[in-house]
Order: structure tokens, then sequence, then C-alpha cells
């Protein structure tokens, strides 16, 4: 599943847990007739999180899983019977709390990546996608991501 239908599925409920991403992906997958593959899910939620398709966030205690600031959120076939299948409350994680957690990730990425590579390149175009997705500054991240 590519990032954007990770991101539509966390989106119907405001954020899941990963657990509770595994159980929506399990009730897609039996809903579809198809096997569940928790390896394949685990790989493509991985994916998801570096591309910041879905970022990681504290929120009441728990880390739960958001669309992030690259995503365009869509529907998987057969999702939008999740809400009444699950038993998840909807989460409405403060948009502060998401620009807390993609600036700390994006200065901790930052930090590691040579400026002018292929991923500070791809990461300064995050910046620019966080900064309009939640109320951030992250222009000393893009300039310590394009030094030379």
């Amino acid at each position: 599943m590519n990032g954007d239908e990770l991101a539509g599925v966390v989106d119907l409920f405001g954020g899941l847990t990963r657990a509770e991403l595994h159980d929506a992906l399990a009730e897609l997958a039996f809903k579809r007739g198809e096997d569940f593959d928790r390896d394949a899910a685990d790989e493509d939620v991985a994916a998801a999180l570096r591309a910041y398709a879905l970022v990681a966030v504290e929120a009441a205690d728990e880390r739960v899983l958001v669309p992030g600031p690259v995503a365009f959120p869509e529907l998987p076939e057969r999702a939008s019977d999740l809400p009444h299948i699950m038993d998840v409350e909807p989460r409405d994680v403060p948009r502060d709390d998401l620009a807390s957690a993609v600036r700390s990730r994006l200065e901790d990425e930052a930090a590691d990546a040579d400026p002018g590579s292929d991923r500070a390149r791809y990461l300064v175009d995050v910046t620019y996608d966080a900064e309009a997705w939640a109320p951030v500054d992250l222009g000393d991240v893009r300039a310590s991501l394009t030094e030379d």
C-alpha cells in the first residue's frame, strides 16, 4: 500500500497507533479476500514514514501515526467502512504537536544528511510542505540542508 493510501486510512480516524493501523490493514485485506502480510505492511509504513507521508506524534500519552506533510490522503478500496468496523475513537491531534514532531524529525535527519545529496534535496522540499501543513518555520533546517 502506498503512503497516500496509508495516510487515507489514518486520516479516517485523525490518527492511529501502529497496532490500530495493522488492525485496519488486516480488516481491509479480509474485506478484499486477501491475506494480510504484516511484514509487507511494516515495510509500507516504514517507507511512508521515511517519505513524510506519515508522521509519528505523541498524542494523549500514546504514539500515533497521522497523515504527513507530503501526503495526499486517498482511501483504498473498501476503507470507508473501517470507522464502523473498528472500535477506535477519532483523534484530534493539535497542529502544534504536529509541528513539533516534524521539526524534531527534520532536525535529526538534517544533522545526518550530506548537504546537496538527493536526501537533503528531498528534505528541503519536505520543509516547504511542512510549513504549509503545520505552524512551523523550518528556514534554519533548510539552511543546514543546503550548506556547502
